[in-house]
């Protein structure tokens, strides 16, 4: 049975000044506590004072307000899917906020509502607490969807835009954020304040990609378009580095006529192809990888609208295959449906799941890698390292994204040159039984240093730092603004004490 502790029963805590204000009392039974203390990646675990479950978003704005009153002010951290893999969304000794106990109360005024007006066309208002898939499945619903996708879906709307939300769309579409035209934030004194890019900017623009430092975004008006009613989706293979980069390069590049989404991945004996490809293919794929010791996969989707234009796709499409590098013969595909290829990595969690796979330490690593230097880092990180040492099973992702789709006035970090494309590689290590998330750690160590000392321009995505030296490093240029920002919108630091920028030595 779930017990409440109202904040009440104890007068000697750090809640006891918060009292007469907070009405909600905070859940602290073992179910609450366990899941609020650890998080996707089982690395990290922080026992918060008490679990809040609001039931709309006053309750927040009544929290934060209350602690940002007080003489001894509560961290706060605001949880939405758990998806974090360092313990970002935890809050030690402080509240965690649950936010999707508004998705789940009906009288709630956040949800997902679909609109359409002359001057900003088709779009979404969305709660900050809501699955995209569930945004996904609303606006479907229409004919429409957003342009910019993760590549999971099960994230929170909240979750995604505080990061920057990015997948093979992002070339063409650019990341989540540059897709909002508009957000309401309750900042870190407990102010609800509607923001854009016309409108309170300031906090607009700083909460993109802000890592949860400036406020709580309640609701984020998503851009949407005509959604696809399908795909036609392909994986081609290569076997050198070179021509793999120069095609998905080109992919990037094509104006017109061209694919809807590219990414790139490893194929390596310790990470072998699976899930796409028929039995057959996908031995046939593992046995050269085996043979090869690493192999790589474009993977590129092009939309399908109506019937007359798809006839027109597969002219199109062989042209460009026509001038593309891979190994003869291997290159594989199928038709999807629209909703069946963005929740592609759903039948694989819930696989996993059945295997116990699935809720195990996660030490991964993502990276924004400088265009320049990206075969030195294939040679020295993905092959010499991760390869060789055959740790874990992956994924391994790797694929360029184009700068132009990017907006520098947010907070997010890309690698500071001129290059008109940076590459993303994610290194989503699994641990468990055979290898130890310590032993990974180690390899990401390595790899880290391997950067450091080749003069190789990376930035961590999703990133982890325990000082204040290296956040300074990580934002570069834009620490200035953003510690200003931190002062203006959070001045006691209650927001998301996870991310250790504000409270680390």
């Amino acid at each position: 049975m779930t017990v409440l502790v109202s904040s009440r029963s104890w007068p000697n805590s750090p809640l006891s000044s918060l009292n007469e204000i907070i009405e909600n009392d905070l859940c602290t039974d073992t179910i609450c506590m366990k899941t609020a203390s650890s998080d996707y990646g089982k690395l990290v675990q922080e026992l918060p004072l008490g679990v809040l479950r609001p039931q709309s978003v006053s309750d927040i704005i009544r929290l934060v307000k209350s602690s940002y009153k007080s003489p001894s002010p509560l961290t706060i951290a605001a949880r939405g899917n758990g998806h974090s893999v360092r313990g970002q969304a935890m809050a030690k000794d402080g509240v965690v906020m649950e936010m999707s106990s508004l998705s789940n109360n009906n009288n709630s005024s956040s949800g997902i509502s679909v609109s359409w007006n002359s001057s900003l066309g088709f779009y979404a208002d969305v709660g900050g607490e809501q699955l995209w898939v569930d945004v996904l499945t609303a606006t479907l619903v229409h004919g429409l969807a957003p342009v910019s996708w993760t590549d999971y879906l099960y994230l929170t709307v909240g979750g995604t835009l505080s990061n920057a939300g990015i997948s093979g769309q992002s070339s063409f579409h650019g990341p989540q954020i540059t897709n909002v035209l508009e957000m309401d934030v309750i900042t870190g004194k407990g102010d609800l304040i509607t923001c854009s890019k016309d409108m309170n900017s300031r906090l607009f623009y700083a909460v993109l990609g802000g890592l949860g430092q400036f406020g709580i975004i309640t609701r984020a008006r998503i851009v949407l378009d005509k959604a696809p009613t399908g795909v036609k989706w392909f994986r081609i293979i290569y076997d050198d580095f070179e021509k793999f980069r120069k095609d998905q390069e080109h992919l990037i590049s094509i104006n017109s006529n061209g694919f809807d989404y590219v990414e790139g991945s490893l194929i390596t004996p310790s990470s072998p192809a699976a899930t796409f490809f028929t039995p057959d293919d996908e031995s046939l794929i593992n046995s050269l990888a085996s043979k090869n010791g690493i192999l790589y996969s474009l993977e590129a989707v092009k939309y399908c609208y109506n019937t007359t234009i798809n006839n027109h796709i597969d002219e199109e499409l062989q042209v460009i295959f026509s001038s593309l590098n891979f190994i003869p013969g291997f290159i594989f595909n199928k038709d999807a449906t629209f909703f069946d290829f963005l929740n592609r990595v759903r039948s694989e969690e819930l696989y996993l799941q059945s295997l116990g796979l699935w809720d195990i330490p996660h030490p991964w690593l993502n990276l924004f890698v400088q265009r320049s230097r990206i075969e030195d880092f294939n040679q020295g990180v993905l092959v010499d390292i991760v390869q060789k040492q055959g740790l874990s099973a992956g994924p391994f992702i790797i694929y360029p994204i184009n700068r132009n789709k990017w907006d520098d006035r947010m907070s997010v970090v890309i690698p500071d040159d001129n290059e008109d494309m940076f590459y993303t590689v994610a290194l989503l290590n699994s641990a468990g039984a055979s290898v130890d998330p310590s032993v990974i750690d180690e390899q990401n160590r390595q790899i880290l240093e391997f950067c450091d000392k080749a003069g190789i321009n990376i930035k961590q995505y999703f990133p982890h730092y325990t000082n204040k030296q290296q956040w300074m490093k990580h934002f570069g240029k834009k620490w200035s603004l953003f510690k200003e920002m931190k002062e203006q919108f959070d001045p006691k630091n209650i927001l998301s004490p996870g991310q250790r920028i504000f409270n680390s030595h």
